[in-house]
């Protein structure tokens, strides 16, 4: 049947007694993630529509499927988070244009000189390098961050230098506690805030906006294009300048993980990277995850020309413990560096010994 707007609507089998919606009793509800696989129009709320439809036959309501829904995924691809039983979840899951339902799941935070170990030194490239030269330092490249938010105070994030946001942006600087429109500039072009998936107990002591409350999402930030920073050191050690992979690059900040331990569910994940692909960033990076959580989904920016780079996770050094680990991504994996920092330590007898660790 075809439906006002024009498209195929999409109806589940329900196997209640006399064709009736089926009755799910007093069963709990919780979070699920129900993924349709590619769009199938242009228009955004078309795609929220078809979800509203395909709920409303499970639901028996439309207002009831409406108030059910905490995030309908529209831009990058076609899918939706939804307060679920188990049982209507079965019943989505036969629908036809259901790929697949599954639970909603926490993520976590994986957790400089870097640069220039790896060969990518900023002022005075190695005869064999020069990557960081030939790609003009990032310039103009527009890198989605999906972390736990930013701190646009920090001076990695100086837009002293840079020309106008490019053209092609189609993002936003959406307000909240301590973060209004001023908070981005022209390295920060765009930052957006998800939460309608988290508790009142998770968001406790959080600020309400892309603000940066563990400090985690900066860190990253401010290492994949954090700007050139002179006279910096880590309580007096390391004394230098700090810098980001792509120091010229441009930063558009989703965030999705909260508290200061930084958690975050997989359907505020889903929305920021259905956003991301719509606001027209050129490279994703997430350094965040959960063991058999792989985002399938990525695989939509990716088909948009979006370069999306995962962290390996805080596991290991066993075999079989790198997460996101999925073939159309890169997944970065931690590894070591060639630096310590000494410290001498005098004991008691007048002993002086040499103590050092690595970063």
């Amino acid at each position: 049947p075809q439906t006002r707007h024009g498209y195929e609507k999409s109806f589940c089998l329900h196997h209640a007694t006399g064709g009736n919606v089926a009755s799910f009793g007093v069963e709990q509800s919780k979070l699920y993630i129900v993924y349709m696989g590619g769009k199938k129009h242009d228009d955004p709320s078309m795609v929220t529509e078809s979800h509203h439809d395909v709920l409303t036959s499970v639901f028996g309501s439309k207002d009831e499927a409406m108030k059910s829904i905490v995030y309908s995924y529209r831009h990058g691809f076609s899918g939706f988070a939804a307060m679920l039983t188990e049982s209507q979840a079965a019943t989505l899951a036969k629908c036809s244009d259901v790929v697949s339902v599954r639970p909603n799941i926490y993520h976590e935070a994986h957790t400089t000189r870097s640069w220039d170990f790896l060969g990518l030194d900023y002022d005075q490239p190695r005869e064999d390098s020069g990557l960081l030269q030939k790609a003009k330092y990032g310039e103009d490249v527009i890198i989605g961050v999906i972390d736990s938010g930013i701190w646009p105070e920090s001076r990695s994030f100086d837009d002293s230098g840079y020309g106008p946001v490019p053209a092609r942006w189609k993002g936003t600087c959406q307000a909240g506690q301590q973060f209004d429109a001023t908070s981005c500039n022209r390295k920060i072009i765009g930052a957006r805030w998800f939460s309608d998936d988290m508790s009142d107990e998770e968001l406790k002591a959080e600020y309400m906006s892309p603000r940066d409350l563990s400090g985690h999402g900066t860190h990253v930030a401010s290492t994949i294009a954090g700007g050139q920073v002179s006279n910096v050191s880590y309580g007096g050690l390391a004394a230098g300048v700090a810098r980001g992979g792509a120091p010229r690059a441009r930063l558009a900040i989703y965030k999705v993980l909260w508290g200061p331990r930084g958690s975050g569910s997989h359907a505020g994940v889903l929305a920021a990277l259905d956003h991301a692909i719509d606001d027209g960033v050129d490279v994703l990076s997430l350094s965040l995850g959960q063991a058999g959580s792989e985002l399938f989904e990525t695989l939509h920016a990716v088909e948009r020309g979006i370069s999306v780079v995962f962290s390996a996770g805080n596991g290991g050094p066993v075999p079989q413990t790198a997460w996101n680990a999925v073939p159309w991504v890169t997944t970065v994996a931690a590894s070591t560096i060639d630096r310590t920092f000494p410290t001498l330590i005098s004991l008691g007898n007048k002993q002086m010994l040499m103590a050092s660790w690595y970063v």
